[in-house]
């Protein structure tokens, strides 16, 4: 239960749902024990004197303890149901939460298909239980408790007598919760991984029908169907092997009733009206040992899946507010920013940058040129927050951006990543996300800056197209060129370009170029580019490798000397060059 109680600050408010939720169901459960005193009246008092009078008056009273029960059952299940839905209902929006604040280096591992399933399946398991479960748990010991007193009132030694059966039922319900437990925890981990499976599939199918995968991506969530399955059958054999024990000492303990009340009828000491209700009741206790198996099927689902919730509530965020962080003024913000001696590293790793040193002021444009892990992204993402600093600092007009707001450091910072996102939603909507109540004619201005306006007329719906998820149906360039103006209509005081131009044509490059000239200007701009035309215009180039600077300069000074950015330029203008020396070559024959 420590898990339950764990989660109790998601049910504790309604707690009165619970409780009045468990006392119509002790009611309902009460009125039960009526039905075999009946049949004991009717058999004792109504067929064996024959008085026959008494019929019209059982039979009404039946009617009144069914309805009754019935009425019983109806409140128990109506507030129950509300008690689930309002702890699944906090406990969704507290996991939806957390995971927004999150850090990056959570997501770094996370997989998206294993998140859905704790938000769906896991939820649904706890609300079953916190809503029904755990009162039909406590129910069972009303059962055993109302049936055993009702049993003692009877004949206290034949109760003795049919009790003796209950303590192998315990032991034998005991001994499977504990086995079944660790099956089901096996089981979610299994469900998660065939959702991931599945998620990822839809999310890259173009890029598995690219590469003709299919067969291979059949295989690799047959092999973790495989493991579900598995796991599946192993709870199935756990409860094929409890189901005939328990039914087996249930029929003993019927037969033990039968055999010793039948002999004390015979001897005088029992009416066949008390051994019919005894037999009534008996069941009483036997049903509850009988579905023992079902609640601690029930309980141990919903434990497991408390796990797995609590696997994100639990998980402390990295990046966070210090308790008295200070607040930026938009007004006054200018936009400086400076690393001094950053150094960085994932986890255990070796440093991913080390000794990062620059100063920007406002307007100042850095670009970072560097291979694959050259920590350029990392740089970008120390700057955003999205990791803090191991060693030096980076300050933001001045303040450590560890003492600022996240919110507010981010709110100052607009970022176009080379991976495009878009949201199913509107062309007008992906360019407006994060701003409330923009005129459309800032939506348009940012579009026409980014060089986007011109194919978004070009749709039937124009800005009120709906794009597709992930933004289907638009090119590369083109959802490129939407994240280019929802970036410049954010106004931000840092602007960062991620590689933003890499999935256009090179002359719609140099147009957007063109428009950010105007962009920059009092902006602080990091550009990170694999182009060197993206970067021949920024003040200061940083050249990284292996997470430290080894050239910096600008474009003019960097292609004169001997070094990483002159032999990237050559690289790249390789045929420029070439056709240059030809032309002077030929020049100089004439």
């Amino acid at each position: 239960m420590n898990v339950l109680r764990r989660l109790q600050d998601y049910y504790w408010e309604k707690k009165t749902y619970m409780f009045v939720s468990i006392l119509f169901l002790a009611i309902a459960t009460a009125l039960g024990l009526v039905y075999p005193k009946l049949l004991q009246i009717l058999i004792d008092d109504v067929i064996t004197p024959r008085n026959f009078e008494l019929v019209p008056q059982l039979a009404l009273a039946v009617v009144g303890v069914v309805t009754l029960k019935a009425i019983m059952q109806f409140l128990h299940g109506f507030f129950g149901a509300r008690l689930g839905n309002f702890l699944a209902y906090r406990l969704r929006n507290a996991c939806y939460e957390k995971l927004q604040f999150l850090s990056f280096r959570y997501y770094d591992t996370a997989r998206t298909g294993d998140l859905m399933s704790r938000l769906t399946g896991d939820l649904e398991a706890i609300r079953l239980f916190i809503g029904f479960g755990f009162a039909q748990i406590l129910n069972l010991f009303l059962m055993v408790g109302f049936g055993a007193a009702m049993m003692l009132s009877i004949n206290w030694q034949l109760t003795l007598w049919t009790l003796i059966t209950i303590p192998p039922l315990v032991f034998v319900a005991i001994r499977f919760e504990s086995r079944i437990h660790p099956a089901f925890q096996e089981m979610r981990l299994a469900l998660g991984s065939l959702t991931t499976a599945v998620q990822e599939n839809v999310t890259g199918v173009r890029t598995v029908k690219a590469f003709a995968r299919e067969p291979h991506e059949v295989g690799k969530f047959s092999l973790r169907n495989d493991r579900y399955k598995d796991n599946q059958l192993h709870a199935s054999g756990l409860w094929s092997r409890y189901f005939p024990v328990m039914e087996l000492l249930a029929s003993g303990c019927a037969v033990l009733l039968l055999g010793v009340g039948g002999t004390m009828v015979i001897r005088g000491t029992l009416t066949i009206g008390e051994l019919v209700a005894f037999f009534s009741l008996i069941w009483y206790i036997i049903g509850p040992m009988w579905g023992l198996g079902f609640h601690i099927n029930n309980y141990t689902q919903s434990e497991a899946s408390g796990e797995r919730v609590l696997g994100i509530l639990d998980r402390p965020i990295d990046v966070r507010d210090k308790e008295n962080a200070l607040a930026l003024d938009p007004e006054t913000v200018r936009g400086q920013v400076t690393f001094e001696k950053v150094g960085f590293a994932y986890g255990n790793k070796l440093h991913a940058v080390h000794d990062i040193n620059l100063d920007a002021p406002p307007g100042k444009v850095i670009g970072l040129l560097g291979g694959t892990g050259a920590g350029k992204s990392t740089i970008i993402q120390l700057l955003m927050r999205a990791y803090d600093v191991t060693e030096g600092s980076i300050k933001f007009d001045g303040v450590d951006i560890r003492d600022l707001r996240v919110e507010d450091l981010r709110g100052q910072i607009a970022t176009v990543f080379q991976e495009t996102f878009l949201f199913s939603s509107t062309i007008k909507g992906n360019i407006g996300y994060g701003m409330n109540d923009v005129p459309m004619e800032d939506i348009v201005r940012a579009a026409k800056l980014a060089k986007a306006h011109d194919f978004i007329m070009e749709m039937k719906e124009g800005y009120d197209t709906v794009v597709g998820e992930r933004g289907m149906g638009l090119s590369g360039g083109q959802k490129q060129r939407i994240a280019i103006a929802r970036a410049l209509l954010k106004n931000p005081k840092i602007l960062i370009l991620d590689d933003a131009t890499s999935a256009v044509d090179m002359e719609t490059e140099h147009e957007i170029q063109a428009g950010f000239q105007e962009v920059m200007k009092g902006r602080t701009t990091f550009i990170i580019a694999h182009r060197i035309s993206s970067l021949r215009h920024a003040d200061e180039i940083l050249v990284l490798n292996e997470g430290h600077i080894v050239q910096r300069g600008r474009h003019e000074q960097l292609i004169a000397e001997p070094g990483p950015y002159q032999e990237v330029y050559n690289i790249q203008y390789a045929d420029h060059i070439a056709r240059t020396a030809e032309d002077e070559e030929g020049r100089g024959s004439l």
